[in-house]
């Protein structure tokens, strides 16, 4: 499966403004909470998703993507799971109308992957939105 290519990174980051951030966790040295708080920072609207934890970021926590969109869309979904948990995160992010499916740095699933483009998603593999975000800003593109 190929990889997103810089005009879908582009799409992702500039269009889409609300991310439910999958295994966002609470404890401050963890990368998923310094890319959410990022992110945050940035002007995107952040939806923790973490079924042990009730709010990060000043955010209510959802146990799952189902319930968080009942009260309100979610553009991308961004995740901080290991691929192996990939495919039924994939299917709740087509199932909620989500607009793309992010994996972050060493997640990757090509057969979730292929399934959410043929479902319309956008769909980025093994990249950072921190770093990809601070690329594009720093080339003015954001």
């Amino acid at each position: 499966m190929p990889d997103a290519s810089p005009e879908t990174i582009l799409s992702v980051l500039r269009d889409c403004r609300t991310i439910a951030v999958v295994g966002l966790s609470p404890k401050t040295h963890r990368d998923s909470y310094h890319v959410a708080e990022y992110l945050q920072q940035q002007g995107y609207r952040i939806v923790p998703i973490n079924p042990q934890a009730s709010e990060i970021l000043g955010q209510r926590c959802w146990p799952s993507l189902t319930e968080a969109a009942q009260h309100g869309p979610i553009d991308v979904v961004d995740v901080f799971r290991n691929s192996a948990d990939v495919p039924p995160i994939a299917d709740e992010a087509i199932a909620i109308g989500a607009k793309a499916l992010w994996l972050q740095l060493g997640v990757r699933h090509d057969e979730a992957a292929a399934r959410a483009r043929a479902a319309g998603l956008q769909v980025v593999q093994e990249r950072c939105t921190l770093v990809e975000h601070g690329r594009l800003q720093g080339l003015g593109q954001l």
